[in-house]
C-alpha cells in the first residue's frame, strides 16, 4: 500500500511538472529568424541622458543610438486621438511636469510640453521609422495597461509599412495575442520580472507573469527579463530547454553586461556606452538586406 501511494504522488508530480512545462512552452515552430538582431546592444529609449538635452525617448536620443551603431528599444503608446506616440510613462508628470495621463492628451496638446526642460517633443513613432530608415534593428515595447489593444493595429499599420528589422514586446501577454492571431510572422516578446521581489505584485496576474506561466497561450519568440531576476526557474528553462531567445533589460554598467552574456542573447543598455562593437558587418548588411 506505501508503495502504491508513493508510486500515485510521484505520477501525481510527474504531472504537475509537466503541466508546468506546457505552460512555459514559447513558440516552437514557424519562428521569425533571431539573426537580423544578433549582434546589437540596445540602448534603452534611444542613447539617452536625462541631464542633457538628449532625454529618454527623445528625437536627439534616438539620433545619437543610430549614429553610435546601437540597435534602440523604445516605448509606445496612443494619445488621445489615436496617435502612436514615443513615451515610457503612463502619467507626463516626471518628464513633462504637466498632471495628467498622456491618453488624456491629443497629439496637438501634446505638441506643446517639452521633455525635461529641453527643446526635444514627445517624438511620433511616424517620425522616428521616418529617422532611424532602416539603418539599425528595433525593439518596440507596445504600453497596453488592460484589454484595450487598438494600439496595436496603430502600431502596427506603421511598422508594415517600414521596411528595417523591428520586433515587438509587451508586459501585457493580450498583445502577443493578438499578434499571434492576426501578424503571426512578426517577432513577439514577452516582458517580465519577479514582480514580488521588485515590490510590484499586485495580483494573480503578476504571479503568472512572474513565472512566464502566459506561455502557452502567447508563443513569444523571445523573454525580455529584468537581469536583476536572471534565476528566475522560468526564464532560464525557456532558454535552456526551449532555446527561447533570452533578452536582458536594463544593463547598467559594462561590468554588468560582462556578466550577463552566459545568460543572455540580447541586452538592452543604459547609464552608460559599452566598449564593445555595436553591430557587426555581417549584422549590418542583413539589418539593410
Amino acid at each position: 500500500m506505501a508503495y502504491k501511494k508513493l508510486f500515485g504522488t510521484a505520477m501525481g508530480g510527474g504531472g504537475l511538472f509537466l503541466l508546468y512545462l506546457l505552460m512555459l512552452m514559447p513558440r516552437i515552430f514557424h519562428k521569425p529568424s533571431k539573426h537580423p538582431y544578433m549582434g546589437a546592444l540596445y540602448a534603452h529609449r534611444g542613447l539617452h541622458d536625462n541631464e542633457t538635452d538628449a532625454p529618454e525617448n527623445s528625437m536627439k536620443a534616438f539620433r545619437l543610438a543610430v549614429e553610435s551603431g546601437f540597435g534602440i528599444e523604445l516605448d509606445v503608446q496612443l494619445t488621445k486621438d489615436g496617435i502612436p506616440v514615443i513615451f515610457h510613462d503612463s502619467t507626463l508628470e516626471r518628464m513633462c511636469g504637466v498632471p495628467g495621463r498622456l491618453d488624456a492628451y491629443t497629439y496637438e496638446q501634446l505638441q506643446k510640453l517639452r521633455l525635461l526642460k529641453t527643446q526635444e517633443k514627445i517624438p511620433t513613432l511616424e517620425e522616428f521609422l521616418k529617422m532611424v530608415n532602416g539603418r539599425v534593428p528595433l525593439i518596440v515595447e507596445l504600453k497596453v495597461d488592460w484589454t484595450d489593444l487598438s494600439l496595436c493595429p496603430a502600431v502596427q499599420r506603421m511598422l508594415s509599412a517600414y521596411r528595417g528589422v523591428y520586433c515587438i514586446e509587451s508586459f501585457n501577454p493580450l498583445v502577443l495575442l493578438w499578434y499571434r492571431r492576426y501578424h503571426r510572422q512578426v517577432m513577439r516578446g514577452q516582458l517580465s520580472t519577479n514582480f514580488r521581489r521588485d515590490g510590484e505584485y499586485k495580483s494573480l496576474f503578476h504571479f503568472f507573469l512572474t513565472h512566464l506561466l502566459t506561455n502557452w497561450a502567447t508563443g513569444p519568440d523571445f523573454i525580455a527579463y529584468n537581469c536583476k531576476f536572471k534565476e528566475e526557474p522560468g526564464r532560464r528553462i525557456c532558454r535552456k530547454l526551449y532555446r527561447n531567445l533570452a533578452v536582458a533589460w536594463t544593463v547598467k554598467n559594462e561590468k554588468q553586461l560582462e556578466s550577463l552574456k552566459k545568460d543572455f542573447d540580447l541586452f538592452i543598455f543604459d547609464s552608460f556606452i559599452p566598449k564593445e562593437t555595436k553591430i557587426s558587418v555581417k549584422n549590418k548588411e542583413k539589418i539593410g538586406a
